[in-house]
């Protein structure tokens, strides 16, 4: 048994969970997701609260038993908070703006990069070099984050680059001529 999977998970009031075969389906003010279950692990609701339990006594589904669980309560949090990851655009000439369903980057490049924003994200741009990626499913906004990131990942010599906001880089000093 798994120690996160034997924790309940809390379901506030306006969030709505329906159990089904191998899927949970969480509805809440901020949307709705659909988390499918890993194959020997089942949920029930009582009270109010969400547990997670293995099906038969196999020791292999130990570490199913804890993703299930920390997938599940992800999918609680994300459609009553909803999760957030920040960018810094950091370089001379370097800018974003949101057009519609697209983001268009100045990265440096000869050409401006088109990002087109999947469904479900949402992206909100502050100063032309801030860009704010919000969502319900933790891991799509990691993932659009970590795209974003990697058009114009941080250079190490000048420091240019698409950053994740509070991210330290360790600066090189490239060569001395002596």
């Amino acid at each position: 048994m798994s120690r996160i999977g034997k924790k309940p998970i809390a379901v506030p009031k306006g969030v709505t969970v329906k159990i089904g075969q191998d899927a949970v389906d969480i509805q809440g003010p901020k949307g709705k997701l659909t988390q499918r279950i890993p194959p020997g692990v089942s949920f029930e609701l009582a009270e109010g609260q969400l547990r997670a339990s293995t099906i038969g006594e196999d020791p292999e589904l130990g570490k199913f038993h804890g993703l299930a669980r920390s997938l599940i309560a992800n999918g609680v949090v994300g459609v009553t908070e909803g999760f957030k990851r920040e960018l810094d655009i950091v370089g001379v000439g370097y800018r974003a703006e949101v057009r519609g369903k697209q983001v268009v980057f100045a990265l440096g490049y000869s050409h401006p990069v088109v990002f087109d924003v999947p469904q479900g994200i949402d992206i909100a741009i502050e100063k032309q070099t801030h860009v704010t990626v919000t969502g319900v499913d933790r891991q799509l906004v990691g993932q659009v984050a970590a795209n974003i990131r990697s058009l114009r990942k941080p250079d190490p010599y000048k420091q240019k680059g698409v950053r994740y906001t509070g991210e330290v880089l360790k600066k090189k000093t490239g060569k001395t001529g002596a």
